[in-house]
């Protein structure tokens, strides 16, 4: 059964909440995204930072407002900060998201993420067949690429949000967010969204600040979702092709509005 889709109200109380708070967020993403989750981050009035030396980054993660944990490009050192980062903002109740790049088919970072997830993750966000692999389910992915659509690793999520108690946002053509009790969907973007690098990292980068503010976390989430759908369909409309798409996206962030989003 298909959830509802997210009341545009909320999505616009989200986004007012997230302009006027500005969260810091640092992020330990992989190597080939920072600077466009940097500018994504800013285009939505989020702080970025990227902290990623082991002993720095367990100093750095309770100062900021949430932690993201993307292990696109997972190395033993990176693993190393990581984990430094998440027992530390454990400590200080700060939230941390995990992003799965590519788990399932990969042994050390399948290992890593099945590890963290004991560690009281806020949310994650992965595609269907990162979601699936997480939960135990078998999936076809290829890479950071999803073979699996998103609304068969519904069930999976809804499963993965209950054992860990995340939030838990799969997403592809159409975007499912759950609590393991309540869903939403969302709806927009388009092809072109996955032509260019970094706009699922980037998103997870979006979903961590969401999860900074107060209020519903599952309705949060969705926020986050709602955001980067959208914005990735209004600059589809005035592009031309992904060389264009990029800056037409981050534009289209900047001036993102709650009249637009209800």
């Amino acid at each position: 059964m298909q959830p509802d889709l997210l009341p545009g109200h909320i999505a616009a109380s989200v986004l007012q909440q997230l302009r006027n708070t500005s969260p810091l967020i640092h992020c330990i993403t992989n190597d080939v995204v920072q600077s466009f989750t940097a500018n994504v981050l800013l285009a939505v009035s989020a702080s970025p930072a990227m902290v990623i030396e082991p002993e720095e980054a367990a100093q750095f993660a309770p100062i900021a407002n949430a932690l993201l944990i993307n292990i696109g490009t997972l190395t033993t050192e990176r693993s190393r900060a990581m984990l430094a980062a998440i027992h530390a903002v454990n400590q200080s109740s700060t939230p941390w998201i995990l992003d799965p790049v590519a788990v399932g088919g990969l042994t050390f970072r399948t290992q890593f993420a099945h590890d963290v997830l004991a560690l009281n993750p806020a949310a994650i966000r992965g595609n269907a067949s990162e979601i699936l692999a997480l939960a135990g389910v078998q999936s076809g992915g290829r890479g950071v690429d999803s073979t699996d659509d998103a609304l068969s690793a519904l069930p999976a999520a809804r499963k993965l949000a209950q054992s860990t108690g995340a939030i838990v946002a799969v997403t592809g053509e159409r975007d499912y967010i759950t609590d393991g009790e309540k869903s939403w969907s969302v709806v927009g973007g388009g092809v072109l969204m996955t032509r260019v690098v970094g706009t699922g990292c980037a998103l997870s980068a979006v979903v961590a600040a969401c999860c900074s503010l107060s209020g519903s976390r599952l309705d949060n989430v969705a926020a986050a979702c709602q955001f980067m759908k959208l914005a990735g369909k209004q600059a589809i409309a005035t592009s031309h092709g992904p060389g264009s798409f990029t800056p037409a996206f981050l534009d289209a962030l900047y001036h993102l509005n709650g009249e637009a989003l209800a």
